[in-house]
């Protein structure tokens, strides 16, 4: 993790409210214990050796932002011994995808049905053999399924179904369901009545209350290195607290961003006034207090402030640049704003790219380097480019998957002309990679320059590069412009699809047979070599793909968002790259 701008001001080596999952800036308050404990005492209640002592469901709710990961992923760390556990993440399934992945989670095998394809009775046959062979063995089985406001009604009752399986003793299944407050409201439906008197254990997760979110600031703080007294006086920690509601993801959005202000006006403390500008810049002028000056936002300040403190010091300035030019609040007038970002009333800002795809930068440019390059490019243009907007900027890109192709080739120093741009790619042990169902923060994982495929309505399908992804905005690159677009207009065309280049792993095969059970070669060795390397170890003696690496790629998987099968597929071996240092090209973060 790349340190901010502000960092050698505060002494800091690193972000300290990043907004990325990081276990080292843990923090469990009172109220998270108190959940982890619900979870705990669903699955491992009073009576059970080894878990699921009543069955039927535990729900964990909680608002956006709130640490309901955080929570899972400390629950899945104490999970009692001979439990088994099938983690879904992505919920939005038919009820025979639901039943498939689960046992996939399970490594449950399925017989095909008398048509080919398994049946719900396939599925539910198979699955209550494995469970009462665990039961038979004294294990139990947790299935444990995130963002469940998001599951079908049919879908929910099929779940309810499956607490069904049992003995003359107990239930066979015990199912965790984590989400956001709609779950609630969605099992107080009436119809819901018979699945909602199935909850053993409930808990909703409220945000920070004032004190821990001082503890909160202060416990980041001294994990990115942070020495001497709070830069954050007590009237600071106070709004802070009022603005962001106490919600952890706010706090760090909030925080991070009052930093940088204090940085630019050469403030060693963040006091109230400086708390309330970063507001308006994070959270919108609702926010804000209402004079004018406060208004604009931290952009004049930083603008006529920042710039003098580090006159002379070109890279740096640069870097500011690429934060003065975020899109900001709507306003009638903003004195010092740059004439080479044009904002739309849709959220897109455009600015001209020098070249089709230079917003992506190698991982071993530094961060500010690459957050510098998109606004002094732009800056130098001779004349600024409207902004396009939203059927406008989609009529401009490409509806040819290939153009679109070519268009993302010279990110990887490809041909874009001449053949095929997947078929250039072998030339140069790179491979094409197409996923669906994709998530922002996965494609924040991925971290890599691609392709996404947008569609409005019942409109063809079109495609467009993207080559930033910032806290809010996501950059993208279409016609040779690059377009700034807010991640609530993206989200209402963008349905998860995405396609890039990969480097896979010297001898990886096409179908990953070299990376499965017992398995053994180069591929293998890799693998092991940058599993070494993530947890600090020296790389041991190759033995192959055994249960322990198996395991630590399940581990990795989960820690990661990716579904925890063990099989260090694309994705995986993607992110394990990224996580150990690969030189592939990188995704403009669009953060000082």
């Amino acid at each position: 993790m790349l340190p901010p701008m502000y960092a050698h001001h505060f002494g800091l080596s690193q972000d300290p409210f990043s907004i990325a999952p990081d276990p080292r800036y843990l923090f469990m308050s009172e109220r998270h214990r108190e959940a982890l404990a619900h979870l705990l005492y669903g699955v491992a209640g009073p009576g059970s050796e080894v878990g699921g002592a009543s069955g039927g469901f535990v729900l964990l709710t909680g608002d956006i932002g709130t640490g309901k990961t955080t929570v899972c992923r400390c629950f899945l760390e104490q999970i009692p011994a001979g439990c088994h556990v099938a983690y879904i993440f992505n919920p939005k399934l038919t009820v025979n995808e639901l039943l498939q992945s689960i046992c996939d989670e399970f490594h449950i095998t399925v017989p095909a049905g008398v048509a080919g394809a398994p049946t719900v009775k396939n599925f539910i046959d198979a699955l209550n053999a494995r469970l009462l062979k665990s039961h038979a063995a004294g294990h139990s089985c947790v299935l444990i399924i995130d963002e469940a406001q998001n599951l079908a009604p049919d879908v929910l009752e099929q779940l309810r179904l499956l607490t069904n399986l049992e003995t003359n003793e107990r239930k066979l299944l015990q199912i965790v369901l984590i989400g956001q407050p709609e779950l609630r409201a969605m099992l107080a439906r009436p119809e819901m009545e018979q699945l909602a008197q199935r909850v053993i254990a409930r808990f909703h997760l409220d945000a920070l209350t004032e004190p821990e979110t001082a503890r909160y600031i202060e416990h980041r703080l001294a994990v990115a290195g942070y020495a001497g007294p709070p830069p954050f006086d007590a009237a600071a920690l106070r709004r802070i607290h009022r603005l962001s509601r106490g919600v952890p993801r706010r706090i760090n959005l909030l925080s991070g961003r009052a930093l940088l202000g204090a940085w630019a006006t050469g403030q060693h403390r963040v006091d109230r006034k400086v708390v309330e500008k970063a507001a308006a810049e994070v959270f919108g002028p609702e926010r804000a207090p209402s004079t004018a000056d406060s208004a604009r936002g931290l952009r004049g300040v930083y603008l006529l402030a920042g710039l003098g403190l580090i006159a002379g010091a070109g890279l740096i300035a640069l870097a500011l640049w690429g934060y003065l030019l975020r899109p900001a609040p709507p306003m009638a007038a903003r004195p010092g704003a740059s004439s080479t970002g044009v904002a739309s009333p849709q959220g897109i800002t455009t600015t001209p790219a020098v070249t089709g795809t230079a917003a992506a930068t190698p991982s071993t440019t530094a961060s500010a380097t690459a957050t510098a390059t998109v606004p002094a490019q732009a800056a130098t243009a001779s004349s600024p480019q409207p902004a396009a907007s939203l059927d406008a900027l989609l009529a401009q890109m490409t509806g040819n998957i290939d153009t679109a192709w070519r268009e993302l080739a010279p990110t990887w120093k490809l041909p874009a002309a001449g053949v095929p741009p997947c078929q250039a790619a072998a030339t140069q042990q790179l491979r094409c990679f197409t996923a669906s169902n994709l998530t922002v923060p996965l494609l924040r994982q991925i971290d890599r320059p691609g392709i996404l495929t947008l569609q409005l309505g019942n409109k063809a399908p079109v495609y467009a590069l993207l080559t930033g992804l910032g806290p809010q905005n996501a950059t993208l690159e279409v016609a040779g412009q690059r377009h700034t677009v807010t991640l609530l207009a993206l989200g209402g065309l963008w349905r998860g699809e995405f396609a890039t280049f990969w480097r896979p792993p010297p001898g990886y095969a096409d179908d990953a047979t070299d990376l499965r059970d017992g398995s053994t070669g180069k591929a293998v060795d890799w693998l092991a070599g940058r599993l070494a390397l993530l947890d600090g170890q020296s790389a041991a003696a190759p033995r192959g793909f055994d249960a322990a690496m198996k395991a630590r790629v399940q581990a990795f998987q989960r820690a990661n968002g990716l579904q925890p099968d063990g099989k260090p597929g694309p994705m995986t071996l993607m992110q394990i790259g990224r996580a150990t240092g690969a030189d592939d090209p990188r995704l403009n973060t669009n953060r000082p």
